[in-house]
């Protein structure tokens, strides 16, 4: 596609709607607010602006600027005529394409790094005069690629955040696992491949398990990821129970497991009868998975998940397996070892994970009553899927991107937007901005002179066509290791 037409259709005016002599516009993207931001998100974890600017850069170097000049141009013309209907002049597209590149200069904060509300993430101006248009027409694309990263970056680091406080608390010689505890099962849920994969390369900054493919691609296009990226493990799914039989669900097991006869493989167990899984057929299977040289992982699909998980929260008083949960009945049939902290850790052959309807409200109630059991929390693992990362929207953190500067006729001048209808959310902030970095904290400088613009934690990624630095995902989950360490400390004996 054109990649002129990545835009909103009313900024195709724009041009000749600033006042005459402009110069440069100058755009800021940040959140706004943390009004519908999940409880217990306090900051947004920067996070995406790489992949918008070479996302932008190579679709604009592939669909236009190596495009045929007349064809392109005149495509938007037949195209904006009808839109608009009426005569479209589209010499400042003819210009742009003569000038071969993007003529903007982007700045951004390290990505990796928690930033509070009302910090700008971003910046954005262009570069040439003639092209004061190009700021804002790109505002639309820059939208639609970072809010969905920075949203799904977010939620993962506080899904981080509660199972590494989990972990510390009940199994601290296993914080390892919380790498994998939460494992993006969301792709099929999400509004295409183009958000799957910026929510799963959000998630994939703070976690490294996913079932999302693409993401693992992705990463490495846009983050210059080596090596390992992302994991799984064989798994079935209930079509693979299903042609097994419900009359033959143990037959199924065992050639799973034979077929299987190292490492993870995770089962899905209520195809029919999760408690009948639990309480009858492992239990025959129990030698051949205790010496298996791997782990066999229970998958409930359906229900309420701290109920199956951890046991019925009605006080059912009769030692039924609702009652018992998916975690203690595994301990009964195959043990485990009580750890230095006094919690129960299941042999390391058996596990369980939940991938249906998780929440973060949800994995804290699920750790909660694990630890209320004396069970660590690190028996279990969460698939977080759509019901987490699909039901957001920009507004969760209410980004947007702003112009607060332009120039006319040599004369800078500082611009905000400030409804009086409105409850201050929508305040933009005022003229050139610095952000710098204080400790763990970021902090706002409106209004600064073009020579401090340049200074601060907005450093430049990309100018005049060509990718200034390169970010490498592996910097970026460094620092968010380090945001995680500062946060908690180890907490001794029982809860």
């Amino acid at each position: 596609m054109n990649s002129l037409l990545l835009t909103d259709g009313y900024k195709t005016g724009h041009h000749q709607q600033y006042p005459q002599g402009t110069q440069e516009v100058y755009s800021n993207w940040t959140a706004r607010s943390l009004k519908y931001a999940p409880a217990g998100i306090h900051k947004v974890l920067s996070f995406g602006q790489s992949y918008a600017v070479q996302f932008i850069h190579d679709h604009f170097q592939k669909e236009f600027f190596s495009q045929d000049k007349q064809r392109v141009c005149q495509e938007m013309k037949e195209e904006l005529s009808l839109y608009l209907n009426q005569e479209y002049d589209v010499s400042h597209f003819e210009a742009l394409h003569d000038l071969g590149y993007l003529p903007i200069r982007v700045k951004a904060i390290a990505e990796g790094e928690e930033v509070e509300a009302r910090i700008p993430l971003l910046t954005l101006v262009n570069t040439k005069a003639e092209f004061y248009w190009i700021t804002n027409y790109l505002e639309t694309l820059f939208s639609s690629l970072l809010w969905q990263c920075m949203t799904s970056a977010s939620i993962a680091l506080l899904y981080r955040r509660i199972l590494h406080n989990w972990a510390l608390k009940t199994d601290p010689d296993n914080l390892a696992i919380v790498d994998f505890q939460a494992h993006d099962f969301s792709m099929r849920g999400m509004g295409g491949i183009g958000a799957a994969i910026a929510s799963g390369m959000g998630h994939a900054a703070v976690f490294k398990g996913s079932d999302s493919l693409p993401v693992i691609a992705s990463l490495r296009r846009f983050y210059d990821a080596k090596g390992f990226v992302l994991g799984s493990v064989n798994a079935t799914e209930h079509s693979v129970m299903c042609a097994g039989q419900k009359e033959d669900e143990l037959l199924t097991f065992s050639r799973l497991l034979k077929t299987y006869p190292q490492g993870i493989l995770s089962v899905v167990s209520d195809t029919w009868d999760l408690w009948n899984v639990l309480e009858n057929i492992l239990p025959q299977l129990k030698d051949q998975i205790l010496n298996r040289e791997g782990k066999l992982v229970i998958r409930p699909d359906s229900g309420h998940p701290a109920d199956i998980l951890c046991g019925s929260s009605k006080e059912l008083s009769n030692g039924s397996a609702q009652e018992k949960g998916v975690v203690e009945l595994l301990w009964d049939c195959f043990g485990g070892q009580i750890n230095s902290q006094g919690y129960k850790v299941l042999d390391a052959h058996i596990g369980t994970i939940y991938g249906d309807s998780i929440t973060p409200e949800m994995a804290e109630e699920i750790c909660q009553r694990l630890a209320n059991k004396g069970f660590a929390s690190t028996n279990v693992v969460l698939g977080i899927g759509s019901y987490t990362y699909q039901y957001k929207t920009r507004d969760t953190f209410g980004f947007a991107m702003k112009a607060t500067s332009v120039v006319i006729k040599g004369k800078r001048q500082s611009i905000f937007k400030d409804p009086i209808t409105d409850n201050g959310i929508k305040k933009s902030a005022c003229g050139l901005v610095k952000v710098t970095k204080s400790q763990n904290s970021f902090h706002l400088e409106e209004e600064v002179t073009e020579q401090k613009e340049k200074e601060g934690a907005l450093k430049l990624i990309y100018e005049n066509g060509k990718l200034v630095q390169k970010v490498n995902l592996a910097d970026i989950r460094n620092r968010i290791n380090q945001i995680i360490k500062q946060d908690y400390v180890p907490v001794e004996g029982l809860l």
